[in-house]
């Protein structure tokens, strides 16, 4: 039997996802968009997407349209880990992209944190190949001297500085993507986004990274343990609340 517009529709995008053109959590073109390369109305659209999630092969967000389903990277808040060590805790493979590599006088909310003059790193994170995170990085300038951007690209921080981290304090909140994220990360404008503010602190509680890590909200979910009991502050056992990162002491 002869298959009606939308399932033939179905068909050619499924094959576009097994073929590797569209990975896992990879934002697929808008329904006008689909809707003018097939020559079909939106609603024949809609109905091949909708066969396509019954199938599991795709979902659907606000604010983000339809993507390849594929399970969020879990990111425990227990200990203070690279974005390469989570990936690979969920199987996935990690590549480091630099977008820009420079000596900057430091943006004001991290000059009280670092002081006026920092090495600013901004670069993309790929999970398999993909986009996953841009993430910028800034990094106390006598403690960044010697650092190349080879150096940034084959290893995290945490590995090139010559200092014991003690630990960190950091804020997660949402945001919407901006064009420049929305370009590296290949979303959509204003598409809902997960930001992650960290303060890294050597051992002996000077700080010596503020970092900015960005997340497209259908990829990545954090997860804490908590305990049963409750803080003297009255916050959630596991988490505790911060007034700035001027303010913020090692974790």
């Amino acid at each position: 039997m002869r298959s009606i517009r939308y399932q033939q529709i179905a068909e050619e995008v499924r094959t576009r996802i097994a073929n590797g053109e569209f990975g896992p959590g990879e934002v697929l073109p808008s329904e006008s968009s689909l809707g003018a390369a097939y020559d079909a109305s939106r609603v024949t659209i809609r109905k091949a997407l909708e066969l396509l999630r019954t199938e599991g092969l795709i979902d659907a967000r606000q604010g983000f349209g339809w993507f390849v389903a594929s399970d969020p990277v879990r990111q425990p808040l227990n200990t203070l880990d690279t974005i390469e060590a989570q990936l690979a805790g969920s199987g996935r493979s990690s590549q480091r992209r630099v977008v820009d590599f420079q000596f900057v006088d430091s943006p004001p909310h991290v000059r009280s944190v670092l002081g006026s003059r920092v090495l600013e790193v901004r670069r993309v994170s790929l999970a398999d190949g993909r986009p996953f995170a841009r993430v910028t990085v800034w990094c106390r300038e006598d403690l960044g001297a010697e650092l190349s951007k080879m150096d940034v690209e084959r290893a995290s921080f945490q590995e090139l500085l010559a200092v014991d981290l003690g630990g960190a304090t950091q804020t997660i909140g949402a945001t919407l993507a901006g064009p420049d994220d929305a370009r590296l990360l290949g979303v959509a404008p204003e598409s809902p986004m997960l930001v992650v503010k960290r303060v890294t602190f050597a051992r002996n509680g000077d700080a010596v990274l503020v970092s900015e890590h960005v997340f497209p909200g259908h990829l990545t979910e954090f997860v804490v343990n908590l305990s049963a009991v409750e803080p003297r502050d009255g916050s959630p056992a596991g988490l505790r609340l911060v007034e700035g990162l001027d303010r913020q002491s090692p974790a």
